[in-house]
């Protein structure tokens, strides 16, 4: 089944993302001067926003990714988090960024930013590319942030609607 091409006005544009990931770098940059950042991607609707982040940091950095389950296909959370990949890499005493795509209820980020404290970063920090802080049901901190959006179901630009249209170039939502 594939879904037909539609969607309503481009929300966010390609200028705009990159415009803003470029000030969020910077600010990345500036935070951690004197440490390597360790940037955590979590799957799969950051990775567009992971790459294009990390491209602009322009410091010696390391990677690694993890991956979360609490929507499935639909457009809501289930409120229940999996654990579906976790990281490959040790985080102890490391500068940690952890990389989102969207904050929406916060339960998420809640349970992530829990878990990886428990591996003893030296800090840790997130970096979220859209806010829904209508939608919060738990707060969380968001360190770098893209862009604050209303509530309404975004797509594109690695956020997926049913798991397709990740690859536009910009955010937009359903007509």
């Amino acid at each position: 089944m594939s879904l037909a091409p539609s969607h309503g006005p481009v929300q966010i544009s390609p200028e705009q993302l990159k415009a803003r990931i470029h000030e969020l770098a910077a600010s990345i940059r500036k935070d951690h001067e004197g440490h390597e950042p360790h940037l955590i991607c979590v799957l799969n609707g950051a990775f567009m926003f992971f790459t294009d982040l990390v491209r602009a940091l322009d410091v010696p950095c390391t990677l690694d990714f993890m991956q979360t389950s609490s929507y499935g296909d639909a457009k809501q959370s289930s409120g229940e988090v999996k654990l579906v990949k976790d990281l490959q890499f040790p985080i102890s005493d490391r500068h940690v960024v952890l990389v989102d795509d969207i904050v929406d209820s916060g339960i998420t980020m809640n349970y992530l930013l829990h878990y990886l404290e428990g591996r003893g970063p030296a800090s840790l920090r997130v970096a979220a590319l859209l806010s829904k802080p209508s939608r919060r049901k738990v707060e969380v901190p968001v360190d770098y942030l893209g862009f604050t959006i209303p509530d309404a179901f975004v797509f594109g630009y690695g956020l997926d609607r049913a798991q397709y249209d990740r690859n536009l170039p910009f955010i937009t939502s359903q007509e």
